[in-house]
C-alpha cells in the first residue's frame, strides 16, 4: 500500500506529482527546488538556493518523523556544473557519513528557473 506524503514544511507540488509517496518503510519524494514553503519566493545565488532546497528536504523527511541520517540515495540536479564544488560544501553542512547513495546532474533547464533541484530517498 502507498500513502501520500503532504506536509507545508515543504513547498506544494507545482504540477500532477505528490511531494512523496510512502511505500511500507520506504521514502520516495519529489525534487525539491529552492521555492521558500511560506512565500512562494525563490532566494538568489547558488549557495542560498542550495540551502533552500535542502531546508526543504529537511521539511519532507521532518514531516515523517525522517531525519537525513535516513536518507540512502539523493539526485542533485544543477544548471551549471560549475557550482558542483560549492553545493559539495553546502552538502556536506546537512548530510554526515556515512553519506547516502548521490548522482549529480546537469540539465539544461529546472522548474521556475531554478539553479539547483535535490531528490532524496529515505528508509524508515
Amino acid at each position: 500500500m502507498k500513502n501520500v506524503v503532504k506536509t507545508d514544511q515543504a513547498p506544494g507540488a507545482i504540477g500532477p506529482y505528490s511531494q512523496g509517496i510512502q511505500v511500507g518503510d520506504m521514502y520516495f519524494f519529489s525534487g525539491q527546488i529552492p521555492l521558500v514553503p511560506s512565500t512562494g519566493e525563490m532566494p538568489e545565488g547558488i549557495e542560498a538556493q542550495a540551502h533552500q532546497a535542502l531546508k526543504n528536504v529537511k521539511g519532507l523527511l521532518d514531516s515523517q518523523g525522517l531525519s537525513f541520517s535516513n536518507v540512502v540515495k539523493t539526485t542533485v540536479f544543477l544548471d551549471n556544473m560549475d557550482d558542483f564544488t560549492t553545493v559539495n560544501g553546502i552538502y556536506a553542512e546537512y548530510f554526515v557519513e556515512p553519506y547516502p547513495a548521490r548522482s549529480a546532474v546537469e540539465v539544461a533547464k529546472l522548474p521556475k528557473g531554478a539553479l539547483i533541484e535535490v531528490e532524496v530517498i529515505a528508509k524508515k
